[in-house]
């Protein structure tokens, strides 16, 4: 699946979670993925992860609303994921398009010239 997204503005990073209660259930797991897609999201890192009650709550007790906590927050769901680069490098090109969801990966990425790929 190709779409053309082209955009002046620099896309925002955004982490979605879904919690378990809908992960249970394939159904709502797959209404609540399709509505991220319908809503025009860019899905550029996904990842399964089952955390101790823990962990839940020291996640929640450090959360606020602010950028410096959504970097912080992404750095501990994708710990080699480089914020930095992804502004310079992947940003550009799927502001810009085409870009391509994998249905496999469950990510976007940019439709190099050479046709779908990851950037």
């Amino acid at each position: 699946m190709t779409s053309i997204l082209r955009s002046p503005q620099a896309l925002q990073l955004t982490l979605a979670l879904i919690k378990p209660d809908a992960v249970a259930h394939p159904l709502i797991l797959e209404a609540v993925h399709q509505q991220i897609l319908s809503n025009k999201f860019l899905i550029v890192r996904m990842r399964e992860l089952l955390w101790r009650k823990e962990e839940c709550q020291k996640f929640y007790q450090e959360h606020e609303d602010s950028v410096v906590s959504a970097s912080r927050e992404i750095a501990a769901f994708f710990p080699d994921f480089s914020e930095q680069r992804w502004y310079e490098e992947e940003e550009p090109q799927l502001r810009c398009g085409p870009v391509c969801y994998s249905l496999e990966g469950g990510i976007h990425c940019a439709a190099g010239p050479g046709g779908p790929g990851p950037v």
